[in-house]
């Protein structure tokens, strides 16, 4: 009764190591948020007694307030939370997610997820000229303009600016240029050979 559901959200993504996304908790939620409701109506029923002269009853109101405060400000941090891992989650996988974190995430934060990349795009066009800024290229500053990669799985053609196509296939090597292959970097496509 004591905010127990609303607390066992928090705790599970707590739990939730680096920035990991767990899956929604839909029934956890309403659990929640139906014991908050059950909690302001016995409120209701018992500030009306307190109203007619039943001064026992206050201790036991503010209890049950303070019980709906706690409940509100878990939920709110747990949804809060959530909102940032996604954000984060477009930073570190470009505008498409892997089906394994959609699969965790409720119809609502798609949806904010969806707006929140289209929000980002048109920010991004109208900073830097006519081509816009692609801030998620650069993650980390660049020590160097060239780095060399290896290819982790087949991946098929990919051209770079001078119109060259490269092949990546497994296990092959190659000489990029840092800014066209970061995205494949984060995507798990390619990785970075430090000598």
């Amino acid at each position: 009764m004591a905010a127990e559901r609303a607390m066992e959200l928090v705790r599970e993504l707590h739990r939730a190591a680096g920035g990991h996304l767990p899956p929604f908790r839909t029934d956890v939620l309403r659990q929640a948020l139906e014991e908050m409701r059950a909690l302001y109506e016995r409120n209701q029923a018992d500030v009306s007694e307190a109203k007619s002269g039943r001064t026992d009853l206050i201790f036991l109101i503010r209890f049950r307030h303070c019980c709906l405060l706690r409940n509100q400000r878990c939920l709110l941090a747990y949804l809060y939370d959530r909102l940032l891992r996604i954000r984060a989650l477009r930073w570190e996988y470009g505008s498409v997610l892997p089906n394994t974190i959609q699969f965790h995430m409720s119809a609502e934060e798609v949806e904010w997820f969806s707006r929140y990349k289209k929000s980002l795009a048109t920010y991004m066009k109208s900073v830097g000229g006519e081509e816009g800024l692609d801030l998620t290229q650069d993650i980390k500053p660049p020590k160097s303009l060239y780095i060399e990669v290896r290819c982790l799985k087949d991946h098929g053609e990919f051209e770079i600016d001078d119109g060259t196509t490269i092949l990546l296939k497994k296990n092959s090597q190659h000489f990029l240029p840092r800014w066209k292959c970061e995205q494949l970097i984060r995507q798990g496509v390619l990785e970075h050979v430090l000598s």
